[in-house]
């Protein structure tokens, strides 16, 4: 199976609902975040136009990437009832994707878009506000009791849901071990996976993680073809 196959698949899946700084989320099998209390939709590294970026760079990906990650998308947005959406940084691969994107996809983004509160966080890829897109640009906001950035602080924060780190578990059992993207959180921070289709994941284990969470606490809400997994830290194996 590929990994857009695998991803397809995967959003056939129910949500599993966890709390996050003392109320209710959903983590949704796509990979994004769902806050009911607030019809509230969040996303992160969405690394849009990934495959464009690389060919003026002269290197070739599969330029079905952007398409994917919008269809993607729209399912996630057709699940929730979500008012407001808050993109969280690298939502485009590089500082010209907003502007080099294709009118077609342009188009399909503005549908998505239409009739909500739509919010880009910046990132370490996209600094500047997306060209001609719409929405707002921020580096950071609060909603109820979560703060959104891109990049997880090293101070500790209760109710801070960041991306960029990409996390990604590895569950091993029966001589046998499996990988997949989670969402990595131990009830007060939430580092989310990166939606792309052609991104990579570091392992929730590497010490890019080190000090983000209460390990007492920490789990990897592993994204399986069947249903989401929660596993603590502890029970994870590197690699």
């Amino acid at each position: 199976m590929n990994a857009l196959a695998r991803r397809m698949r995967q959003t056939e899946c129910e949500g599993l609902e966890t709390t996050l700084a003392g109320k209710a989320v959903v983590c949704d099998p796509s990979g994004v975040l769902y806050a009911p209390s607030e019809r509230l939709l969040v996303v992160s590294d969405l690394h849009l136009e990934k495959g464009a970026a690389f060919a003026r760079r002269g290197s070739l990906l599969p330029p079905y990437d952007t398409a994917a990650t919008l269809a993607l998308l729209g399912a996630a947005l057709a699940r929730y009832d979500a008012r407001r959406v808050i993109c969280l940084g690298d939502s485009f691969h590089d500082r010209h994707g907003a502007a080099f994107m294709p009118v077609a996809y342009r188009e399909t983004l503005a549908r998505l878009m239409a009739g909500r509160e739509w919010t880009w966080i910046t990132g370490n890829h996209d600094p500047e506000p997306p060209a001609r897109i719409g929405g707002e640009t921020r580096a950071e906001i609060a909603v109820g009791p979560w703060t959104f950035r891109h990049e997880p602080s090293r101070e500790y924060r209760n109710g801070e849901v960041a991306g960029h780190l990409h996390p990604v578990a590895r569950v091993a059992g029966a001589g046998r071990s499996t990988r997949g993207a989670c969402f990595a959180s131990d009830g007060n921070r939430m580092i989310l996976p990166s939606f792309g289709v052609t991104t990579g994941g570091l392992n929730v284990l590497d010490r890019a993680f080190h000090g983000l969470f209460d390990l007492r606490f920490a789990k990897a809400y592993v994204i399986g073809l069947a249903r989401i997994y929660p596993i603590g830290f502890r029970a994870l194996c590197p690699g």
